[in-house]
């Protein structure tokens, strides 16, 4: 939850990401913190180090955002239903959940507690299903890998 309050405190968003204003948002910060416009090295080493973060927020702010999770639920909602969690990990109200299909998905906020209730479960696809899949903010951190 840190990290999206971060971004979104960088992207000056309140509320729902809108994808549209987002974009505009992350040019305008592009532009105004590119390194070549500074001479001072200095200068140059923050506006790199600037706009890494701008980069990686704006990509993070589109994998949470509203439209993005729509556009993918069909894909999201085949894997959490037909695919058993093979590989999770929890740090600091973070889940990490990987899916025997390949796609590993982030949830956000989860507390130790109920990742130890998660661990614990009878059956994890059940519990993360009616507790934590469609509870939580999630994103998903890598896609399955297409067998050639």
């Amino acid at each position: 939850m840190k990290r999206i309050k971060e971004y979104k405190k960088l992207f000056k968003i309140e509320g729902a990401i809108d994808l549209k204003e987002l974009k505009t948002t992350y040019r305008n910060l592009v532009k105004e913190w590119h390194p070549d416009k500074f001479q001072d090295d200095a200068k140059k080493i923050e506006a790199d180090l600037v706009s890494t973060q701008i980069i990686d927020g704006y990509h993070f702010l589109v994998s949470i955002a509203p439209e993005t999770k729509a556009a993918n639920l069909e894909e999201y909602k085949k894997t959490i239903t037909e695919f058993q969690v093979s590989d999770w990990h929890h740090k600091s109200m973070l889940l990490e959940v990987t899916f025997t299909d390949g796609n590993k998905y982030e949830y956000f906020g989860v507390s130790k507690i109920l990742f130890g209730k998660f661990v614990n479960a009878k059956s994890m696809n059940n519990f993360g299903k009616r507790n934590i899949f469609n509870s939580f903010i999630y994103r998903k951190s890598m896609k399955a890998s297409v067998a050639v």
